[in-house]
């Protein structure tokens, strides 16, 4: 697995946990208004590649953080490409941890099986908008393996959940996230992340605005039938 950076602590990524990050390289994914273009583009991968963490080294990291944090999440890019992912996330299990996945649900396969063996306790799933020829995913998107991720996901017993959506005005109309809500309907939480306007991976989405508060609560309203709880984050 391609590690290209570990946050040791953070209060925010793990709801009511506190963690570790583990940053992999490499993703499936093109999306305009990612600000990790240096974990997904071949040619920045290519730049920080003799700055890549060995696991053993962030083994070590984390047994002496044993009682400290309750929890890693393995993030990206994009985590399930990497073939090494289920049994390095078994191993950080092992000692004790809670481990958190954040995925683009590409990957079902692999959320099938670490949820089956019980090695993954929290899972955030992107839901993205996709039309084809926009700049806002690239043109890769499997819809069907996304629906039996969102699947898998909602129906497991043994996890937690939620869905999340990064979202700018110039994609993310009112009937847009409908059709987005409609994806997810029933779900425990979902997460809308307002889009900002920094060393995102297109150069242009620097030029697009982001949503009021005013408008994000609306939404919030609005989007209240899909899941029991709309979170905001700015």
């Amino acid at each position: 697995m391609l590690i290209s950076a570990v946050n040791k602590m953070t209060l925010l990524d793990y709801p009511g946990k506190t963690a570790a990050i583990i940053f992999t390289a490499g993703c499936n994914f093109r999306c305009g208004y990612c600000h990790n273009a240096q974990f997904v583009l071949p040619e920045k991968i290519k730049d920080i590649k003799n700055d890549f963490i060995e696991f053993s080294a962030v083994k070590n990291f984390l047994s002496q953080r044993i009682g400290l944090i309750d929890g890693v999440t393995f993030c990206g890019g994009e985590p399930t490409i990497h073939q090494d992912l289920e049994q390095c996330m078994k191993e950080v299990k092992d000692m004790g941890f809670l481990v958190k996945l954040d995925t683009n649900g590409t990957r079902p396969e692999i959320i099938n099986s670490l949820i089956e063996k019980g090695i993954v306790d929290f899972i955030a799933m992107d839901i993205k908008y996709f039309e084809k020829n926009t700049k806002l995913l690239g043109d890769f998107y499997p819809e069907k393996k996304i629906k039996e991720s969102i699947a898998l996901i909602q129906h497991a017993k043994n996890i937690d959940y939620e869905f999340r959506s990064t979202i700018l005005p110039k994609y993310h109309t009112p009937e847009v996230l409908d059709k987005m809500g409609q994806m997810i309907q029933g779900a425990k939480t979902w997460s809308l992340q307002n889009f900002r306007a920094i060393e995102t991976l297109n150069t242009e989405f620097q030029k697009y605005q982001s949503f009021h508060e005013d408008d994000l609560e609306k939404l919030r309203i609005q989007l209240s039938k899909y899941a029991d709880t709309i979170l905001i984050r700015t």
